[in-house]
């Protein structure tokens, strides 16, 4: 049977847009809490509202910036997520120790974002640390850091260096519309996609953008 790709649909604002998002066929939904910049954020409060409210299956990702382990994790129990995204690829592995020894039932994301042949390195590190590795297109070290939501498309060979490297899910992001997802995941073959204004108009979730990108997605297969 062929692999299906995973769908992530971010940058989720309400329950209304969550319901809609799984009702396109999304198998996980990306929460965003502060950020230095990027799209998307909400509040913990709404976050946990929006988290308590969605039925399993479905993945609950919170996408903190927090760095400090103390921090990740209390962000993660305040907002009762399935999982957390962690955006900055410079943490060290005592956040993800301490994420495993304080809330073991929640996944563990690690995002790396493709800036070069050091990238792969990087997702190589973090891999038997993480439960998966998401794939974007920040600039973490930017005067303003990036960490997601830029819309702007990486080397796609490093990501499919990084898929074949390490033995995690990985999920592809960056740049994701529907005009390229087909070609996209040919090329890499991710565990799955994740997207946030590749689906939207003028910052809501637009279903008929969703539902061509989910065309568009079940075509590469």
């Amino acid at each position: 049977m062929a692999h299906r790709t995973r769908l992530k649909i971010c940058c989720i604002a309400s329950i209304a847009e969550a319901q809609a998002a799984i009702e396109i066929g999304a198998d996980a939904l990306g929460l965003v809490g502060r950020m230095p910049s990027g799209p998307g954020v909400i509040d913990d409060d709404l976050i946990r509202e929006i988290a308590s409210s969605v039925p399993p299956p479905i993945g609950t990702f919170l996408l903190t910036s927090e760095t400090e382990p103390d921090r990740v994790v209390e962000h993660a129990r305040t907002t009762g997520v399935s999982t957390v995204q962690i955006v900055d690829d410079a943490v060290t592995r005592c956040v993800h120790e301490a994420l495993r020894a304080e809330l073991p039932m929640v996944r563990i994301v690690q995002v790396v974002h493709v800036v070069g042949e050091e990238s792969v390195d990087k997702a190589i590190e973090a891999a038997p640390m993480v439960d998966s590795i998401l794939l974007d297109s920040g600039n973490p070290s930017a005067a303003t850091p990036e960490f997601g939501g830029t819309g702007r498309v990486h080397d796609w060979s490093l990501s499919r260096a990084i898929v074949e490297a390490v033995d995690r899910p990985v999920f592809l992001a960056g740049g994701l519309n529907p005009d390229n997802v087909t070609e996209a995941v040919r090329q890499v073959r991710p565990f799955g996609v994740d997207l946030c204004s590749g689906v939207r108009t003028n910052g809501s979730l637009d279903r008929v953008k969703a539902d061509s990108f989910v065309r568009a997605l079940r075509a590469a297969i």
